[in-house]
């Protein structure tokens, strides 16, 4: 049994590397726009190899590649990775075509929708009721879909993708008894034979202007493996020492430093109508976010008593 000060280093570990890992998913926009001359299926596909290579790496330097052996040996595992996979390929092609096209607005707005989208998808699919504060949640949310499409002269397709696809990848991998890095290199390895065919398809499309220009694509289309890989291991690392609530209130970093970077950094439009929908997915999420507390407050309570 810990100490309690070994307890509070966890803690703080634990902090450290979630804070770490949504820092960085906060960022990636920068990062993809400076791939934006690159077709974003040639992006995802260096992902997607990339990440194979180092999350294998990863799990053979921690001794877990065994991991994945009773994932392969098990059919009804691999059909719900092989959707799993699926998912996170759309989300990440959509997420890259984005990023480098001045979409980090909708990007953001997607992110934010995700938490909501979790809780619908839950009602729907997995027949889990719903209270009061989580109903009232959801419809704000579809009300600022509304607004948002209003404000954008259309439908909000691309925050509307974003947030699907990420939801319905953890509803899949919620089916799931694997770990995230063994995972994501079973995904990864899924999807990279399709990877491959693009690169051989679509790469000769593509030749960069100079030799210099050509290295710092490489070099980026490389750093795309460890940057998509490491923040996945810190939030694996982070979520197995914190309480569910703070990871709750911690998933909110990023779709806010898409906002920022979208608007102070990137220039986007943001016209008044746009405002007021992301004023709602606020309202919308503070909602969700103070249901939550509430009831992890009550699950701890009742855990004390049946300890008493």
């Amino acid at each position: 049994m810990m100490t309690t000060d070994e307890s509070l280093r966890q803690t703080q570990l634990g902090a450290l590397a979630a804070l770490s890992a949504y820092t960085s998913w906060g960022l990636f926009p920068l990062f993809f726009r400076l791939l934006g001359d690159v077709s974003p299926y040639i992006v995802v596909a260096h992902r997607v190899i990339w990440s194979a290579i180092m999350v294998a790496i990863f799990l053979l330097i921690a001794n877990r590649l065994g991991e994945i052996k009773a994932v392969f040996k098990s059919k009804k595992s691999m059909v719900w990775l092989a959707a799993s996979t699926i998912a996170i390929s759309i989300n990440w092609a959509i997420f890259v075509g984005a990023a480098g096209t001045e979409n980090v607005l909708s990007v953001s707005f997607g992110y934010f929708m995700t938490p909501l989208v979790n809780v619908a998808l839950g009602m729907l699919l997995l027949g889990e009721r719903q209270n009061v504060f989580q109903a009232v949640a959801i419809g704000i949310a579809v009300i600022a879909v509304s607004v948002q499409a209003i404000g954008l002269g259309g439908v909000p397709w691309i925050s509307l993708a974003l947030a699907f696809s990420f939801a319905f990848y953890g509803y899949f991998r919620k089916t799931v008894d694997v770990g995230a890095a063994p995972g994501l290199l079973i995904e990864t390895l899924m999807i990279t034979p399709v990877a491959l065919i693009m690169l051989a398809v679509l790469g000769p499309a593509y030749p960069m202007a100079t030799p210099e220009a050509g290295l710092l694509i490489w070099f980026l289309l490389f750093m795309s493996g460890p940057l998509t890989a490491g923040p996945l291991i810190l939030f694996s690392f982070g979520a197995k020492r914190l309480r569910m609530t703070t990871i709750g209130i911690f998933q909110y970093i990023a779709p806010s430093m898409h906002f920022v970077l979208a608007v102070w950094l990137l220039g986007e439009p943001l016209n008044e109508a746009r405002l007021f929908s992301f004023v709602l997915i606020w309202v919308s999420l503070a909602i969700f976010t103070y249901d939550s507390y509430i009831r992890q407050r009550q699950v701890a309570r009742d855990r004390k008593k049946v300890m008493l």
